[in-house]
């Protein structure tokens, strides 16, 4: 298989959709030796800030000589972002090597109705690339939920995270925070090292503390008490954690949270403190409050969900002086769209609503549009994105601020546009 095939060949796999369950990621796994028994984790779980806090953890790894993987989900721009090594994307030849390894694998397991979905299959790919780069530590993030998530098939991991929780994918975890905490702290495993989130609802604190203590994990959470001079800028936060100094290059005060999570879980893993440093202040990821052009300034988010509106909305209140904001929204139809919006449209001059195109999931730009004429009262409906991000770029001039947010999804269709144009 060539690469593009085999990416053809794992995209076909989508039609499987989502089945929650490790009988099938567990036969895939021993069918070609086991690689993640061979390999030491750090694994990160939780509705927000995941890829954030795993790519902190991985930059800090690498700083400290270890050959260290990353697993994260989904991709804005290119698929091989979700599997990288030494913050690199995986090479095309080896990763097509793999998958062509393991489609005569999935083709035997579905013969005996174990049909692997399309992640599991992408789980089992990263572990095998990941031994046979010779990975000394990865970084895994779970994809949805964590108890019956593929990733949730590796033995105990040097250290478990729980990062940020609140409501998502309900319907497939549950309708309260209670029940989505419990699903996943099914990362939790006994006799290992867990750290946690420090600023979680107490239920949610309650449910991670219990587990820990019934799989007899250490339990460790940042002391938020250590945290001094906190400064958000649309360019980066900076505060000091335990009298030490740190400048993210990710914007939002949740970032310094994030960062905290990072830090107890490098501790915990034995990286030098230096190392950690440098880590957590050189990580980027692309499309949460990314700054694409900073004149005119142009601002990219996939956050989707109430916690996104939120942190969409800090980040815009530290603009000060930019006052009259431009954005180009579009979102899921299955997303909670109006907390979204309620936190997000009220600080914007201008809404030009979209849909995400091929996907089944998304909401009209019509139906999106009548949802924020709620909170702004300039909303326009563009369905093709391309066309209302061309329409936005035509008047930024009349704006101090671009914004485009509301999905993962739409910032992969419109991300290379926006770094092309400006």
């Amino acid at each position: 298989m060539t690469y593009e095939q085999s990416l053809e060949y794992i995209h076909s796999l989508s039609r499987f959709g989502i089945n929650p369950g490790l009988e099938r990621i567990e036969a895939l796994c021993a069918a070609v030796g086991n690689p993640e028994k061979k390999l030491k984790f750090i694994h990160i779980a939780g509705t927000n800030g995941k890829g954030s806090t795993s790519t902190m953890v991985a930059r800090a790894l690498q700083a400290s000589g270890k050959k260290t993987g990353l697993f994260t989900s989904p991709f804005v721009t290119d698929f091989r972002e979700r599997i990288c090594i030494n913050g690199e994307m995986v090479n095309k030849s080896l990763f097509a090597s793999v998958v062509t390894e393991l489609v005569p694998i999935v083709s035997r397991l579905a013969e005996d109705n174990m049909q692997p979905t399309e992640f599991e299959v992408i789980t089992a790919a990263a572990f095998m690339i990941f031994e046979r780069s010779g990975c000394d530590i990865c970084v895994l993030e779970v994809g949805l939920g964590g108890r019956l998530d593929s990733t949730n098939v590796i033995p105990t991991p040097l250290v478990s995270a729980i990062v940020s929780i609140s409501l998502d994918h309900t319907a497939i975890l549950g309708d309260t925070v209670e029940q989505i905490a419990a699903e996943k702290c099914g990362i939790i495993k006994d006799g290992g090292k867990t750290v946690c989130y420090p600023m979680q609802q107490n239920a949610v604190l309650d449910i991670i503390q219990e587990t820990c203590n019934v799989k007899c994990n250490s339990f460790t959470l940042p002391d938020v008490t250590a945290v001094r001079n906190i400064v958000n800028r649309i360019d980066g936060v900076s505060f000091e954690y335990q009298c030490v100094p740190y400048k993210l290059s990710m914007s939002g005060e949740y970032q310094v949270y994030n960062a905290l999570t990072a830090i107890e879980i490098c501790r915990i893993a034995g990286v030098d403190e230096e190392s950690i440093k440098i880590g957590v202040e050189s990580a980027k990821v692309a499309a949460r409050m990314e700054v694409i052009s900073s004149s005119p300034l142009v601002l990219l988010d996939g956050g989707h969900n109430d916690d996104g509106g939120k942190a969409v909305a800090t980040s815009i209140n530290t603009l000060q002086h930019k006052k009259r904001i431009i954005a180009v929204v579009g979102m899921m139809a299955d997303k909670n769209v109006d907390a979204y919006l309620s936190y997000v449209a009220p600080l914007c001059s201008k809404i030009i609503t979209c849909s995400v195109a091929d996907n089944p999931r998304t909401m009209s730009a019509d139906d999106l549009c009548a949802l924020a004429s709620r909170y702004c009262a300039d909303c326009i409906a563009i369905s093709d994105a391309g066309e209302a991000v061309d329409s936005a770029l035509g008047e930024i001039d009349s704006y101090d601020c671009m914004l485009v947010c509301g999905s993962l999804y739409l910032a992969g269709e419109v991300r290379m546009k926006l770094i092309e144009k400006l």
